[in-house]
């Protein structure tokens, strides 16, 4: 008889990259929280079968949540991010980490994995960093955590992530990373067999019947902020941090490298302004490994770029996956 899968429930789960990473390790998402509307309707077209509670976590009593085997979810990110205001635990967004914390008292599964940004493990927040670890093991789990780069770990991007993994202390059993592998993919291997994308429609509004499903990119102009950095990465590099935010999207490596002029300031090389584009929803899901079978809905094309941006790439959750199910064999 073959066995029971190991049953998930799946806190702040975004459009579902970290649950895609672990059902492609053979692990079943049992039951899913997310607050944001503009993300249920991705996250149920690629898990019709998976109930979705669109309620704030906060208002989820830990009893209407069901038994599960491990629970997984990264608590909204904007709180600890260097790029944002960085207000941590004055945040209420960074106080949903008692929430995770609760209902993983409550539920005791076999083991949790949690993700965040490296902003976390910051000067300024820290000490609220080693309060939550500390509550994790007062939970009853013993905790591991690491700061890894997803190149890493199979997916085409330097993106610099926390992953949080406890196994619950009766299973005798510590968390290790699993090594990084020696293959680090590119962009080449990720976006280079797909045909030039088409821009957004007036307003930034998404494209009908697309022949490549997403495969569309954000209009307008740079802000200064983005001009003062070089915001192409080559096609035998992994991409730049795929950023929850369209107007932030990295650039096409058909472009040669911005050229600096000055501090803080860039410009697109002359002669090749043409050729200078983001990188289209599509491509972006490539670079965070999500299959092109997985659907992203949408009418406005930066919602497609921020639930991308957001998610954990699928690459990076099934190594982990990989090695939680070979410790709890």
């Amino acid at each position: 008889m073959a066995k029971t899968a190991f049953k998930i429930v799946s806190l702040f789960s975004g459009c579902g990259g970290l649950d895609k990473g672990f059902e492609n390790a053979g692990f079943k998402i049992i039951w899913a929280n997310e607050y944001d509307k503009s993300i249920w309707a991705t996250f149920e077209a690629n898990y019709p079968n998976v109930p979705l509670d669109h309620r704030s976590i906060t208002e989820i009593s830990e009893n209407e949540i069901p038994d599960c085997d491990g629970i997984l979810g990264g608590p909204p990110c904007q709180s600890w991010s260097e790029a944002g205001a960085g207000r941590g635990i004055n945040d209420k967004r960074g106080q949903l980490f008692y929430d995770y914390i609760r209902v993983l008292k409550a539920k005791q599964p076999k083991f949790f994995l949690c993700e965040n940004v490296s902003g976390i493990l910051s000067s300024r927040h820290y000490k609220s960093f080693q309060e939550f670890l500390n509550k994790f093991e007062e939970a009853g789990y013993n905790v591991s955590w690491k700061l890894v780069n997803a190149n890493d770990y199979n997916v085409p991007e330097d993106r610099e992530r926390v992953i949080i993994v406890g196994y619950r202390k009766d299973l005798n059993k510590k968390f290790i990373h699993p090594e990084p592998l020696e293959h680090k993919p590119n962009l080449k291997e990720a976006i280079g067999d797909l045909p030039e994308a088409v821009p957004a429609q007036k307003f930034n509004k998404a494209n009908k019947d697309l022949s490549i499903p997403n495969h569309e990119y954000m209009t307008g102009g740079f802000s200064p902020i983005f001009m003062s950095r070089n915001r192409v990465r080559s096609w035998d590099e992994p991409s730049f941090t795929i950023q929850a935010g369209g107007r932030q999207a990295p650039l096409h490596p058909k472009a040669p490298k911005m050229v600096k002029v000055e501090k803080n300031k860039q410009i697109f090389a002359p002669g090749h302004e043409s050729e200078y584009r983001r990188l289209s929803v599509r491509e972006c899901a490539r670079i965070q490994t999500f299959p092109d079978d997985y659907k992203f809905i949408y009418k406005d094309v930066s919602i497609g770029y921020k639930v991308i941006g957001n998610a954990v790439p699928v690459n990076l959750a099934y190594a982990m996956a990989m090695q939680i199910k070979k410790d709890l064999k």
